[in-house]
This record gives structure tokens, sequence and C-alpha cells, in this order.
């Protein structure tokens, strides 16, 4: 393994152009904040990040966001049916709780659900104007569940008013709108959005179809105070429908019902920023809250459980920038969480954190190091370490390391559920190495990176079964407890290239080798695949502006080789890829025509053995700017 990884990354940087003459690329668009919690330019870390603007989104199309995150090399992701089904997005191999998923600056995890992670199933690309992602272990900036990786989503600020609509295969509607106004003093802006399907049925063997309905609303503020300090908050309300199939009698095995499940989420954050010489702060409360109901459907419509999650949290970041180019980036938080379901009578935790990161920082070579301590009132303490660094040995090239440690503390339905609940719970803990190589023209038309990685993590949490079992552990639990069981190793390689073939051709490639194994010793799993994780990973794009009358034509092409679906790899996923063309075409200076082909050759990719996914798609729609 070690050897096929270095020989790949040794050609790839071979092939890679290196102009001693060009200069790096250096625009406002490559700024990110999943580095340090503060801006800072992309090429003065040395972590993996990709950011994904709008003009990304927008030329991708649809409300699928997954379409948009395949751009990003070593992402994968699994989905239990259409749109709207449960989806876990998983980074460089890592489970789906290990993505720490930000929106607008709120974490936005389920305390209610058992593992705790987000279901990109019920968030929609409207509204989005920016996502970044950070691949690797960073805990020392972001804390519990950041052993994959982070992505951080920026919802639009706008001066003026948009909108778009679009109508396609199996009853599929779109709407979205969003309006504001952007001054020196103040900005206002509020967007929303309604989404439908009929989709296809959740159950592979299912004629039924499953379909999804999703509203939502939201909205951002700014208010300048004074020359250094401003009122900011954002807000965000998302309401929906998805149906689902089960297990009915009297086979009781997975097949079509009529039930369905609701999930109500609020996201939102107020707080104070300021900015004066050497010092930035940014303080302020943030609220998550999620609310799942599952429901019989048919005739009977009867309500059959339902969970509610929810955390609070306030915080205080900063920047100090110090003499000869350091800086210091440091933050104080203190969260609190809670959850309740039919079963399970309120339960509540809270987590108090402290974080510092020094950095140098250069146009030439930066290198930042950092700590941070978490106390949780369940588990006790965590201390996680991190460090970088990157340095331009030519023009336009780059050198960067990382080491990154990450944590993700037990949820609460794992540490106090009545019936599953284990209060000794440790947290996980994840260890993770990058070394790559960046090259960017300085114009801009040319890009590559190769990055090399490896994380490894151990104390996983998982289900252990008590079914006829007499071990200490199982002691009052009478069907099963969770337990820190498991250990598991990612690594592999990253490629990431962008290329202007011409004014009018531009064309991408993301790829990654990823080899994902179970490492509990004496487990009968051990060396196995770990579960929905693909080895390989390509997604291609070509786009074409036309000289008619500026029609662009696309195409994308989405790989991922074949994997297994349960931990003893008797199971196996196919595989396969996706081909979609993508066209629009402007009118006037406020319109735009779109439409797109998904699936051209009707090969559905499936992510999750049993369950249904989407085959050819036909989809049109029109796009307002005033």
């Amino acid at each position: 393994m070690k050897t096929s990884l270095v020989a790949l990354a040794t050609a790839v940087m071979l092939a890679t152009p290196a102009y001693a003459d060009e200069a790096p690329a250096s625009d406002g668009a490559q700024i990110t904040v999943l580095a340090t919690g503060n801006d800072l330019s992309l090429d003065q870390t040395g972590q993996a990040i990709t950011v994904l603007p709008l003009q990304t989104i927008e030329a991708v199309q649809g409300v699928d966001l997954t379409r948009v995150l395949d751009r990003v090399p070593g992402l994968t992701w699994s989905r239990t049916g259409g749109l709207g089904a449960q989806t876990a997005v998983r980074l460089r191999g890592g489970e789906g709780q290990h993505t720490l998923v930000l929106v607008d600056g709120v974490r936005v995890e389920d305390p209610s659900a058992p593992s705790g992670g987000f279901d990109f199933g019920t968030l929609t690309s409207g509204g989005i104007e920016r996502i970044e992602v950070l691949r690797g272990s960073n805990s020392v900036v972001w804390g519990s569940s950041a052993i994959g990786g982070v992505i951080a989503v920026t919802t639009r600020e706008i001066d003026g008013v948009e909108a778009s609509a679009e109508a396609g295969s199996r009853r599929s509607y779109d709407a979205d709108a969003v309006a504001g106004v952007k001054r020196d003093r103040y900005a206002f802006s509020i967007d929303g959005g309604y989404a439908t399907t009929d989709g296809v049925s959740a159950a592979a063997s299912g004629t039924e179809r499953d379909g999804y309905d999703q509203w939502r609303v939201g909205g951002k503020a700014r208010v300048n105070l004074t020359e250094t300090l401003s009122l900011v908050a954002n807000a965000r309300y998302a309401d929906g429908k998805t149906q689902i199939d089960g297990y009915p009698a009297p086979d009781y095995v997975f097949a079509d019902t009529p039930e369905y499940t609701t999930t109500r989420q609020f996201f939102g954050r107020a707080g104070l920023h300021y900015a004066g010489g050497p010092l930035t702060l940014d303080a302020g409360y943030a609220l998550s809250d999620t609310r799942r109901r599952y429901y019989t459907g048919g005739a009977d419509n009867a309500f059959e459980y339902g969970y509610n999650g929810r955390s609070e949290r306030v915080e205080l970041n900063g920047r100090y920038s110090l003499p000869a180019d350091f800086a210091i980036d440091f933050g104080a938080d203190r969260e609190w969480t809670r959850f309740d379901s039919t079963y399970d009578t309120r339960q509540n935790a809270h987590l108090t954190s402290g974080h510092a990161m020094l950095g140098w920082y250069t146009a030439k070579a930066s290198l930042a190091a950092g700590v941070r301590y978490d106390e949780q009132s369940q588990f006790g303490s965590n201390v996680s370490l991190g460090a970088n660094g990157t340095v331009e040995v030519v023009r336009g090239l780059r050198l960067n390391a990382s080491y990154g440690e990450g944590f993700r503390a037990p949820t609460l339905y794992q540490l106090l559920s009545p019936d599953y609940g284990n209060a000794a719970l440790a947290p996980e803990r994840s260890r993770s190495y990058d070394l790559g190589v960046v090259y960017a023209s300085q114009d801009g038309g040319f890009h590559a990176g190769v990055t090399l990685f490896r994380r490894d993590t151990r104390n996983l949490i998982a289900y252990v079964s008590c079914f006829m079992a007499q071990t200490a552990l199982c002691q009052g639990h009478t069907y099963g407890v969770y337990d820190n069981v498991g250990k598991a190793r990612a690594q592999g390689v990253e490629l990431d290239v962008g290329a202007a073939l011409s004014s009018q051709v531009k064309g991408t490639i993301a790829y990654a080798y990823t080899e994902a194994t179970d490492r509990t010793p004496g487990a009968a799993t051990f060396g196995n695949d770990l579960a929905r994780r693909p080895r390989h990973a390509l997604t291609t794009s070509l786009d074409w502006t036309t000289p008619w009358a500026g029609l662009a034509l696309a195409a994308d092409l989405r790989f991922q080789s074949e994997s297994f679906d349960n931990a003893a790899n008797s199971i196996k996923l196919a595989g396969g890829s996706v081909t979609t063309v993508r066209a629009s075409l402007p009118i006037l200076h406020q319109a735009e025509l779109f439409g797109r082909v998904e699936n051209v050759f009707d090969r559905p990719l499936v992510t999750a053995a049993g369950y249904g996914a989407l085959g050819r798609s036909v989809f049109g729609g029109v796009r307002l700017r005033y």
C-alpha cells in the first residue's frame, strides 16, 4: 500500500507543471475560516481545504446537495432511497457522524439521533452561497465530531432580488427566492424555498414511490454599531416530510409501507463582531433544535414515536495579530445539549472548551500549532493537539503538511438511554497526517494538488448485543448496550485538478483512493473494509461556454468502485458511474434558462443495499435576477 501510494503521488508531482516565473494566484475568493476559525488565505495553511463557491453550486443545478459535494476529493456519501432520504456524508473513509457540519457558524448535529450525526437529506442547495470542506481531523479549532473533517455552509447575503424555479421527472418541483439590501452600515437578507418530488421506492423491491416535501425560510442581518463593532444574526427553519418503507407483517421483510417521517429544524445565531487594530473578536449565542416524528401513514396515520434534540452554545473566538507576522487565534465556549423521545425521559449534558493556536503567516511560508481542552459533564476531559505548515518551494508550487487530532463525544443517547446507554463511554479519538503538493498558475488558469493522508481512530463506539449474554457489560441491559470496542484506519491519496483548456473550456478532476479498514484486535472483521466506503471515487467535469449567445454546455461523470454494505463484507455494493449533461442560456441581462439530464444512461448507483436509487431524470428551469 505505501509503495503504491508513493508511486502514484510521485507520478502526479512529476506531471504537474512548475513554472518558476509565475506567481500563485491570490484573490479574495480563496479565503477560509476552517483552518483557524478566523479568515485565512488558503495558501497560508497546510490543511486540505476545498471551497465550493456560488458559481459552482449554480452551475451544477438542482436541490440535491450531494451532486455539488461530489466535487470534493475524498468525499463520499450513502443514501437510503431518493431525494430527502437519510444521507450520510463521509470524509476520507470516516463515519458520517465524524463529519462536523456548520450552517452559518451553527453546529447542526442532532443530539437525539443514536449516532448524533447530521442528515444531509434534510439540507438542499437553495439559499446556499458557499461551502467549505476541510478534510482531516481538526478538533483543536472545532472540538467534538471533527474526526473526518468539517463542512461549513454559508447562506446567501445579496443586494437585490433573485428567484429560480425548476420542474422535472417524477413530478419534481423546486422554487427558491432570496432578497436583500446591502450597505456599508447594514445588510439584511431573507431567503426561502420549497421542494417536492414523488421520488423512488425506498425499498429496492418495492413499487410504491416514496416522496419528499420540504419548505424552508431563513435570514441574515448585520448592523454596524460603530466603525469597529457590528451586530450580526442569522436563522434558518426547515420543515420536511419523507416517505419511507418498513417491515410489514406477516413476512417482516423490507418492503412497501405507507410510513413517513417529519423533520423540523431550527438553526440560529446572534452575536457581536469586533475588529479594531490587531484584535478581532466574535462573541455569540447559537441554538440548534431538531424534532423528528414517525407515523404509520395509510388510513390510520397514527403517530408512532418521536425524538427531540437541542443544543445551545455561547462562544467567544478571536485573533490577535503580533509583530513579525505572528498571530494567535483563540476561543472558549460552553455548550448545553439535551434530548428526549417517546421512550426516553429528558437527558442533559454540558461541555466547556478552550483553545489557542499560534501561527506565523507570510506569503512564502506559514506554520501554526495549537491545543484544545474540553471538559464534558459525563465522560470527563480531553486534550487535542494540531499543527500544520506550508512553504512555497518555487513560485506557484507549495508543499503542505499537517497533523491533527480529533475527538467525538458520545451522544446523549449512547450515554444515557435507559435501554442502551453506557455512562462509562469514553470519547472516540483520532490522529491524522497529511503530506501534499499544490500548484497554482498566476493567471488562475490551472491548479493541481495531490495529498497523501492517513487517519487512525480508536475507541470507536458500537452497539453490542446482549441477547443471551451474561457479561458484566450487559448487566441491566436486555437487548444491547453501546461500548468503546473499535479501531479503524483510513489511508490513501487525493488528486484535485482544474484547468482552463481555453478561454471557453474548463475541466476539473477530483479523485481519491481510500483504504478504510477495521483494525479492531481480535475481531472477526479485522482487516475488512468499513461498510459503504468505495476505494475509488472520481468526479470529472467539462464546461464549455459556446460562442452562440452565451449558451453553456457541460458534462459531469461520477464513478465509485464496488464496496461492502456490512462489516462482515458479505454484502457487496456493485458501484458504477453516473453521467450528467447540463446546459444554460442567458436571456437579456436578468434571466437564465437552464436544464440537465441526470444519469443519462439510466444506471442507478446504489449506495445502500436493499434501497432504491434514482435512474434517468430530466429537469428544466429559469433563474431571474434583479
